[in-house]
């Protein structure tokens, strides 16, 4: 158990040096730290601390095959436009900084969610 929290602090750290490198991205959440834009996450790390990225489906299927890496899982459900970074690659954030890219293209090409308005 202390291993895996070691390993997900770890991971925390090297997922914000990811961000650190994309000034215009802001890394939200405290108890699930992530990343979106418009409302679309792109993304996250689990309590765990493995960290899954949202990609295009022809990105993610490359991105399966290069990295021997699977969809994300998490609750029991397959988060099927995420793929899980193993934590070599988090540690080679050069590498993954690509990926980071094409996710955040990604997000911005969607149409942005509408925001919920507080009743006054």
């Amino acid at each position: 158990m202390a291993t895996e929290k070691a390993t997900a602090h770890k991971n925390i750290e090297w997922y914000d040096k990811l961000i650190t490198g994309f000034p215009e991205i802001e890394r939200k959440g405290a108890g699930m730290p992530y990343t979106s834009l418009n409302g679309h996450m792109f993304s996250f790390m689990s309590k765990e601390g493995k960290v899954g990225i949202r990609l295009p489906e022809e990105e993610r299927e490359t991105f399966l095959k290069k990295y021997k890496s699977e969809l994300f899982k998490t609750h029991g459900t397959v988060l099927k436009e995420y793929v899980t970074v193993p934590d070599s690659l988090l540690k080679n954030t050069k590498e993954l900084k690509k990926y980071f890219e094409l996710s955040y293209e990604l997000v911005k090409s969607l149409k942005p969610k509408p925001t919920a308005k507080k009743k006054k």
